[in-house]
């Protein structure tokens, strides 16, 4: 049976966006793509009609995860009270549901450990979201140049992801609660005021 060039992009989307949050759910190594297909209800050998490899789909999934979690974040500060967003967007990151969401959360805090392990292509595509990133927050942070609320970004992103990573990392709910609170209000402090 043949499918229509529609139907085969909207197959293509369904795969990445499913492979997206099995990555971040399970990394890279944890997904098999006859698993990833068979819960799609799609054949294993339907998956090379989409993608060259699972190297590709990895890097197509991690450029769909940065984009769901910019969307969100991007939400959650369009609503904020102007002057308030970075405080928004730190206390949103720092949320107890993004800690308790890997799949639907930031693909660098389910990711973080793993990504400079996996192949070029796929760190490629980080090092483009990540710098997208940085463009799209640094004008939220305090800094005399746009080169120093970059480099203020960095910092502040990476500080965030740690913090989420650490807070995954704790069985105890109350210890994940304390380090998540601890950490938002360190970098409202640091970077709010």
């Amino acid at each position: 049976m043949r499918y229509s060039t529609e139907h085969k992009q909207e197959t293509r989307e369904r795969i990445v966006r499913a492979a997206s949050r099995h990555f971040r759910r399970r990394g890279g190594k944890g997904v098999a793509i006859a698993d990833l297909m068979s819960k799609l209800d799609l054949t294993h050998g339907g998956f090379y009609k989409h993608f060259n490899s699972k190297e590709e789909l990895l890097a197509k999934a991690i450029a769909q995860a940065f984009d769901e979690t910019e969307s969100r974040f991007t939400e959650a500060v369009s609503k904020a009270k102007p002057g308030t967003e970075l405080k928004t967007l730190i206390e949103s990151y720092l949320s107890l549901e993004h800690c308790a969401n890997p799949g639907e959360g930031c693909p660098m805090a389910a990711l973080a450990s793993e990504i400079g392990r996996l192949p070029r292509s796929v760190r490629t595509e980080t090092d483009r979201a990540i710098k997208r990133r940085v463009k799209r927050t640094a004008r939220f942070l305090p800094g005399a140049t746009e080169k120093e609320r970059e480099r203020n970004c960095m910092a502040l992103l990476s500080g965030l992801i740690g913090t989420v990573n650490v807070a995954r990392a704790l069985v105890d709910p109350e210890a994940r609660r304390t380090v998540l609170e601890a950490s938002k209000d360190f970098y409202i402090k640091s970077f709010c005021n």
